[in-house]
């Protein structure tokens, strides 16, 4: 399928922030996926997977959710991309500026924003989790390897506090390896959805790290990352 993509600006209230969007080739409309970024910001790799997304048939999209704090891609260290971005980009504004995406989106009349899904990685599978108990109109969520018991930095709550809001399916991909989600979160997040009549799948790949699926660094894993990519597109096409 062609796949046409290119970056785009999004009105967001104060201010005017930078997106990447791909989306096949053609009039739609598609339906739509928000593409939630790391820690590292829209990089080539979070333009890749929203290109993948559109040669799966979906519009999707990576608003630049750091826009006000900084730019991560200039910063090589770790450290310094929390303390002075991420941790100063409020849950609040960055639900906001994914709602000014949506709308953005819906306007341009290439996209059918009733089919809405979301998926992020770390950082943006935390947002993953969030936006879904923030938007009703959320129809599907994949969080990949996203912090699900404290607020993580920037936030005020955890995806814990706020379960009994998520109306959407979601699919949690985890890593069994990963010190920083300990398997236990994951389960009783999990235990917490289905609970409350939720819909909720939780998938932990054995002896696998953190940051399983991005392929441009050393956590990288072939299996757990083509599963999971399966996966997902499975909950797409069923609830989308």
């Amino acid at each position: 399928m062609a796949v046409e993509g290119a970056m785009i600006t999004v009105h967001a209230g104060d201010r005017d922030i930078a997106a990447f969007r791909a989306q096949p080739a053609g009039d739609g409309p598609f339906p739509l996926v928000l593409v939630i970024e790391e820690i590292f910001g829209i990089h080539n790799w979070i333009k890749a997977v929203c290109r993948r997304l559109a040669a799966a048939g979906y519009c999707a999209i990576a608003p630049d959710l750091f826009a006000r704090q900084g730019d991560p891609t200039k910063l090589g260290d770790v450290t310094a991309i929390i303390r002075d971005i991420v941790s100063k980009a409020p849950d609040a504004q960055v639900m906001g500026d994914l709602d000014a995406t949506v709308r953005a989106a819906a306007a341009s009349g290439s996209v059918d924003a009733t089919k809405l899904g979301i998926t992020g990685f770390c950082w943006g599978g935390r947002i993953t989790w969030m936006y879904a108990g923030h938007n009703p109109k959320v129809k599907a969520a994949v969080p990949w390897y996203g912090p699900v018991a404290r607020a993580y930095h920037g936030g005020d709550r955890s995806a814990q506090d706020i379960v009994g809001a998520i109306r959407a399916p979601v699919l949690g991909l985890y890593g069994g390896d990963d010190p920083g989600i300990p398997v236990e979160t994951t389960k009783s997040i999990a235990d917490a959805m289905r609970a409350a009549g939720k819909t909720a799948e939780i998938v932990v790949y054995p002896d696998t790290p953190h940051g399983f699926c991005a392929d441009y660094r050393p956590s990288y894993r072939e299996g757990p990352a083509e599963d999971g990519w399966k996966r997902m597109l499975e909950w797409f096409g069923r609830y989308l």
